[in-house]
Formats: C-alpha cells, sequence, structure tokens
C-alpha cells in the first residue's frame, strides 16, 4: 500500500484548522485511478467550505481541483494508462494532496503545450467561464455583457473570452489597480464598484445601453445594482456570493427592472456527465490554443504552506492564478 499526504480539517474555522496528515493509499478500485499529484488548484470556494459558509461532512480534506501523471488503473478502466497527464475539478473534495484515487469518469486528458501547472490553475475557472459564456447564455457578436469582479481568475477568463467572441465587454472591480486588470484583460469599460454612482458612470461610459448578459459573483454588493445594469429582457446570471449572499428577493422587481431573466448555475451540474466533461474541457483547451484563454500561475505555494495560502488569498494578496504544489 501507497501512502499518502493530504490536507485535513476536523471542522471549520480559521486556517489553522486545517492539517496535514499520512495515510495509507489502497490500490485503485473498480473504474477508478491512482494519480500522483503535480499541482493543485486553489479556488475561492476552497475558503467558503473551510469556514463552513459551503459546509462539509466532517472529518474533511479540501480542494476541487488537480493534475498530475496516472500511476496505476483499476479494473474497467480503458481510456487512461500509467503515465497519462490528466486533470480534474470535480472528482469530489479532496484535491489537496500529492496522492488520490480519482474515479477515471472524472478525468481530462492533458493536451501536448499545456502544463500540468497551467491544467491545474486553470480546469475549474475556465470551465465556470465556459459553461456561463456557452450554456448559460450563448453570448453572441455585438451583445454587451457585463462581468464583476473582473480582475479575479474567473472575471479575466471571461473578460478575455466574451472579447474574443465579438461581445462589448464592460467590467467592475474594486479598486483603480483592478480595473486597470481588466481593461488589460479585455473591457471596454471598467469602473470601481466600491465608489458611489458607479452604475451612472458605467452606463454614461456606455452610451446608455445596458447589458444583455450579467455575470455577477460578488453577490450581495452587486446584485440589486446588476438588476439596474440589465437591459430590458436581459439576462443576470447569479454564480456566487463573495460579498455575502442576495437577500430574499420579490420576484415582481424582476418585472418593474425590464422583464429580466435570473438564473443561479453551478460549474458542477454543467459537467457532472463524463462526455459533456471531456467536451466542455476540449472548448477551453481550444480556447487556451487560440490565445483567447490565458492559462498563467502567479504564484506558487508548498502543500506544506496550505494554511499560508488561505490567510494570503482572504487578505487580496494574491491576484490571477494561485497553484499549490505537492
Amino acid at each position: 500500500m501507497d501512502t499518502a499526504r493530504r490536507v485535513v480539517m476536523q471542522q471549520p474555522g480559521q486556517p489553522e484548522v486545517m492539517r496535514i496528515e499520512q495515510s495509507g493509499l489502497a490500490e485503485p478500485a473498480e473504474h477508478e485511478v491512482r494519480l500522483r499529484q503535480t499541482a493543485i488548484g486553489f479556488n475561492y470556494i476552497d475558503i467558503y467550505q473551510r469556514q463552513g459558509l459551503y459546509p462539509l461532512p466532517l472529518p474533511s480534506g479540501l480542494g476541487h481541483e488537480a493534475a498530475g501523471v496516472v500511476e496505476a488503473v483499476g479494473p474497467g478502466v480503458r481510456e487512461f494508462r500509467p503515465g497519462d497527464r490528466v486533470a480534474y475539478m470535480n472528482a469530489g473534495v479532496g484535491a489537496y494532496a500529492d496522492a488520490r484515487n480519482v474515479p477515471a469518469q472524472r478525468l481530462v486528458p492533458i493536451p501536448a503545450g499545456i502544463s500540468d501547472e497551467q491544467a491545474a490553475s486553470v480546469l475549474f475557472k475556465g470551465l465556470t467561464a465556459q459553461y456561463l459564456l456557452r450554456r448559460t447564455h450563448r453570448v453572441e457578436p455585438g451583445e454587451v455583457v457585463l462581468v464583476h469582479a473582473a480582475a479575479g481568475g474567473v472575471g479575466q477568463i471571461l473578460c478575455r473570452w466574451a472579447k474574443a467572441l465579438g461581445a462589448r465587454v464592460l467590467a467592475t472591480a474594486g479598486s483603480p489597480a483592478k480595473c486597470e486588470l481588466a481593461r488589460a484583460a479585455g473591457a471596454d469599460i471598467a469602473v470601481d464598484y466600491s465608489q458611489p454612482d458607479w452604475v451612472q458612470h458605467l452606463l454614461e461610459a456606455n452610451g446608455g445601453r445596458k447589458a444583455d448578459v450579467v455575470y455577477d459573483s460578488v453577490g450581495r454588493a452587486t446584485f440589486e445594482h446588476s438588476l439596474d445594469c440589465a437591459a430590458q429582457f436581459g439576462l443576470v446570471v447569479l454564480y456566487g456570493a463573495a460579498s455575502g449572499p442576495v437577500p430574499p428577493l420579490d420576484t415582481e422587481v424582476l418585472n418593474r427592472k425590464g422583464c429580466l431573466y435570473l438564473t443561479r448555475p453551478s460549474v458542477f451540474p454543467h459537467n457532472a456527465d463524463p462526455a459533456r466533461l471531456r467536451a466542455n474541457a476540449a472548448e477551453l483547451f481550444d480556447a487556451i490554443a487560440r490565445g483567447w484563454v490565458r492559462a498563467e500561475v502567479s504564484r506558487r505555494f508548498a502543500l506544506d504552506d496550505i494554511v499560508e495560502v488561505h490567510r494570503a488569498a482572504q487578505a487580496r494578496a494574491t491576484q490571477g492564478a494561485v497553484v499549490i504544489v505537492p
């Protein structure tokens, strides 16, 4: 039996609740693959789950996304063999580890030209952008798209990809420096949503035209303004709650604001089917190859420094993709 080092928490709380434990790793079961992980992706949902905002059965591991090399395959696995480079983002919580057994149906092959670190840094965020732009609302040339938190990992991908699809991209971010990041990522207009009257400034800068679709991952602090920024019959997509959950909504507001549509999707249902997951990943990797999406790692941390990863992210001391190296 091999061994694996993995992050475990016994209870939700501050970053210090995370501990690294070493334990045995059984041979892969039927339809499983044993993966020696070379890069682990960090996502803000990891913090929500560690804090207990999104409760997990305890004790629990953390992390959704990683890449590595197949070491062994269990009975019934035909699509992968030892030595293959693969990645995942929906194989169950527990990616913070140097090795683990993963259902083969949750793995996607990493194409040549993309490193393990790039795959681990972009798969979760990139597949989030993919379903938002191609499934929740299929962005067409000439449409106006509004992206909140546009300087973040998903936000920058949304801006670049939407621009490549021919959309006019409006963006918000939390500071002048982050607005510059949004513009560098392709936003035509970027405003600081920490400033008063930012909605008025945004719409004036866009000649009064509102957005056909609004992508809101911020939640409580931006949601009501998102409704004000959506055009008649427009779609508001609430896909996160970085500032806290949205209060209960009187749906009559959607009528008064212009017969708006509202949805609250998630990346996991959009990638639950193995064939759909691999098709979505192929579309993402194609967008990377075309230069529409960038897979760039901004900071690397050792697995032993996992507490520092969460501290830095909560303090907003990281920008761009963070990778944990086992």
